[in-house]
């Protein structure tokens, strides 16, 4: 007895290749294979990129399984179902049959079902004398079994991606968030760098993020973001990490002075005047006596010849780029750290720090801490209590002293040039009256004398 429930045509519809690979992985499905379609169903929308399924058709795949009466699907169970379109459109919460057949038709070509096709290409079954369905034509959904497997491991596959995409985001978000904290920090606090530099840097990375992007791109952009966190999290524990230090290092260098009498402090070998030493407030006040005008670089270089030694080749030092250079290659030698030198050039200028790194090089078998010498002199700069003039003036004090001791008539004559000139350089700068504390200083007489 023939029973026809539907009489839809399906027309002529050419074979495809994937129809028939999905044809395969069906009649290759093992007869005792279970699944809940359902749960089936739900890997198969979580994995609808990769397949290839649209929503629509995802809807009208959901209505195809509505149709079979059991949630369990077999592997040696009938899997066909033959609603009519009508039928289908009304499950599917309405739609054009234009676009319901165009739908059907990404389902077989995605190998999600497979068209069962009657003679006549109409859907319909056929019943024997006890009921039972001997004969169906319609949608057969045996790839939902056949592939449920398959559908679960490309579903885990976009869980794990969505899961990646959802860190990296917010590893941008916290990483642009902090790096806008520890810039503003940095500037408030006063830590030494370029911070312009790396607000730019910090706007030229985040401007390449896009509005929809792969997780790909999102994620060498992150790398970016967290290389440059990590260079301003390094300036900003270098900083707090050198404060701390210098602090202990003045500490220490003033029990080892003081531990030591015999040997000559900072001060007494021309490297400041007596207020480094001893807080007095007189010297403390030539500072503002001093000449606004830069110290000559002859003058600078006759008291720190020293830095001649640092000069390729052993050429001379023509102009103050080539100081700066010089200085830049003391620095490390004296083992004074790249944050001390870049808070002092900050403090006093690059030209007066170089000069004071020169002075310091210039004695520095007599400093304990050159680091830590640099950074009291930096804070005293910052309190405007610091110059290079009072340094300058007893290094050639120094030098003429030596000379006098030795007895060479060459050297004592140029040292007394030397003193004679910066003598005048200070005294023609707008009538500038020295005070008695810094004449005295000059014109002590040596102690080797």
């Amino acid at each position: 007895m023939d029973t026809h429930i539907s009489t839809t045509p399906f027309g002529r519809r050419p074979m495809t290749l994937g129809m028939i690979s999905s044809q395969v992985a069906a009649k290759a499905m093992p007869a005792d294979l279970t699944v809940h379609k359902w749960h089936v169903f739900q890997n198969i929308k979580e994995a609808r990129g990769a397949l290839g399924a649209t929503d629509r058709a995802l809807a009208i795949l959901d209505a195809l399984l509505s149709f079979h009466p059991e949630t369990a699907l077999y592997g040696n169970s009938e899997l066909i179902v033959w609603p009519s379109n009508e039928q289908l459109i009304g499950r599917a919460n309405g739609m054009p049959p234009a676009t319901l057949r165009r739908h059907l038709t990404v389902l077989v070509e995605c190998g999600l079902i497979i068209r069962r096709d009657s003679p006549n290409g109409k859907r319909y079954a056929r019943k024997g004398q006890g009921g039972e369905i001997e004969q169906a034509y319609g949608f057969d959904i045996s790839p939902i079994v056949a592939r449920a497997a398959e559908f679960k491991e490309l579903a885990e596959v976009v869980r794990a991606e969505k899961k990646a995409y959802r860190v990296v985001k917010e590893r941008l978000t916290i990483c642009r968030r902090d790096i806008v904290k520890m810039i503003d920090a940095g500037i408030e606090e006063g830590v030494p760098a370029n911070w312009g530099r790396v607000q730019q840097t910090y706007q030229a990375i985040v401007g390449k993020v896009p509005r929809t992007a792969p997780r790909q791109v999102l994620e060498a952009i992150a790398a970016e973001l967290e290389e440059l966190w990590a260079e301003v999290r390094e300036a900003l524990e270098t900083f707090v990490k050198t404060k701390n230090m210098s602090a202990n290092e003045s500490h220490i260098e003033r029990h080892i002075q003081n531990s030591k009498p015999d040997s000559k402090s900072e001060s007494e070998s021309g490297l400041g005047n007596k207020d480094e030493a001893d807080g007095n407030v007189a010297d403390t006040d030539n500072v503002r006596s001093l000449p606004k005008r830069e110290l000559p670089l002859g003058i600078v270089l006759d008291a720190c010849p020293n830095m001649l030694w640092l000069v390729k080749g052993g050429g001379g030092i023509r102009n103050w780029r080539e100081f700066l250079a010089a200085a830049e290659v003391a620095r490390p030698a004296m083992g004074i750290s790249p944050s001390a030198w870049e808070e002092a050039r900050t403090a006093m200028g690059e030209q007066q720090a170089a000069i004071t790194i020169a002075a310091i090089y210039q004695r520095q078998n007599q400093i304990n801490s050159a680091g830590g010498y640099l950074r009291s002199l930096t804070d005293r700069a910052k309190a405007g209590k610091f110059s290079v003039w009072p340094m300058v003036m007893a290094l050639l004090r120094a030098k003429l002293d030596a000379s006098k001791t030795t007895g060479t008539g060459s050297g004592t004559e140029a040292a007394a040039v030397d003193l004679e000139t910066a003598g005048k350089v200070v005294r023609t700068e707008s009538r500038l009256e020295i005070s008695d504390a810094l004449r005295r200083s000059l014109d002590k007489p040596g102690r080797g004398s």
